[in-house]
């Protein structure tokens, strides 16, 4: 596929500075790129790069103000970050249109009660249960398990090994990659006098909502009664564990191998890092920021906080609470310095 910085410059609604027929072949970073390719500069930690790279083309901010000469030629944006995302997803929709998948590979097995709406893919092992209802132009890859009484909106991808165990319900363009476990039971086990312990009945399922993306070995068990829920335009990472009752806002981005414990609720577009915990049975505010490793141990009720810590606070209380913490071994040793002498006078 081959297009030019004008045809490119058009689909961002960018102004082109620079020779606008230079050809455009591929998509790269732009410490890597070659003559062909296009690029984009929205950190500007890779400034430098931009002086150096043989890119056809760069994709910039439109306030960028170069320190030194450019070879490439610019297409000025208002968001180049965003831009960027756009181009990939119209070269990946691209790519997908010359290799689009449509049929029924065989062997695989759909039950003979199921609906499987038009131009859907199946891949070869995939096993499709009975009152499953499937949309259009739903791409399901090999090997995965989709249970009885489950509903798959329009435009969805299911990757490879997806398993998503009967009576949920997937909206339309959502993603789900390899791995992930949809409606698995959730975790509740009744302790018992003698110290044992006896499995609750999860009797529940799992609604996700439209244009909802989880990544890969991802886990969202079903409720113990009533929903888990996942509203539309969540994006989950891979290697999140999402409890049973649960209930994740729209809109809401949470990274790799954070865990959240039965029936809690997040809010809409909050933003959570990566290994954050959250306690069970609590409610965090829309909009709210929380860093890496935090610790959710009670309900946030404010909204629009930055958080981070275990347990959390305020980012602006942690800083200044740890400009304190690596002060201590020097104030202890100070202080141990001050009762010496005190002890000394005292022995005068």
């Amino acid at each position: 596929m081959e297009f030019t910085v004008q045809q490119v410059a058009g689909l961002l609604n960018g102004e082109i500075e620079g020779d606008s027929r230079r050809i455009i072949k591929g998509l790269a970073k732009i410490q890597e790129a070659t003559a062909t390719d296009i690029v984009f500069l929205a950190n500007m930690l890779y400034e430098p790069y931009a002086y150096t790279t043989e890119a056809a083309a760069i994709i910039v901010n439109k306030d960028f103000v170069p320190k030194k000469e450019i070879s490439a030629t610019l297409i000025r944006v208002d968001d180049a970050y965003v831009a960027f995302s756009q181009l990939l997803s119209e070269y990946q929709k691209l790519m997908q249109a010359a290799g689009v998948k449509i049929g029924i590979e065989q062997p695989s097995y759909i039950a003979p009660s199921a609906q499987i709406g038009s131009d859907v893919y199946v891949g070869a092992f995939a096993y499709i249960g009975h009152g499953v209802k499937i949309g259009r132009n739903v791409k399901i890859y090999p090997q995965v398990h989709i249970g009885d009484n489950t509903v798959i909106g329009d435009n969805t991808t299911i990757y490879a090994g997806v398993k998503i165990y009967h009576n949920c319900t997937i909206g339309n363009n959502c993603t789900i990659h390899s791995g992930a476990v949809i409606g698995s039971d959730g975790f509740g086990f009744a302790p018992q006098a003698d110290g044992t312990y006896v499995a609750v009945p999860q009797v529940g399922s799992v609604v996700i909502e439209d244009n909802v993306d989880i990544g890969a070995n991802t886990v969202i068990d079903r409720a113990t009664m009533g929903e888990t829920i996942i509203h539309s335009g969540v994006k989950l990472d891979n290697l999140i564990q999402v409890a049973h009752n649960v209930k994740i806002g729209k809109n809401t981005v949470i990274a790799a191998l954070t865990g959240i414990s039965g029936s809690t609720e997040i809010g809409e577009s909050c933003m959570i890092a990566g290994q954050v915990g959250f306690a069970g049975h609590i409610k965090v505010a829309n909009r709210t920021n929380i860093g890496a490793q935090a610790g959710i141990i009670k309900s946030i009720k404010e909204e629009n906080q930055v958080l981070v810590g275990s347990p959390v606070i305020d980012v602006k209380d942690y800083m200044r609470s740890f400009a304190v913490f690596k002060k201590l071994p020097e104030m202890v040793k100070r202080l141990d310095a001050i009762e010496k002498t005190i002890a000394n006078k005292s022995q005068e």
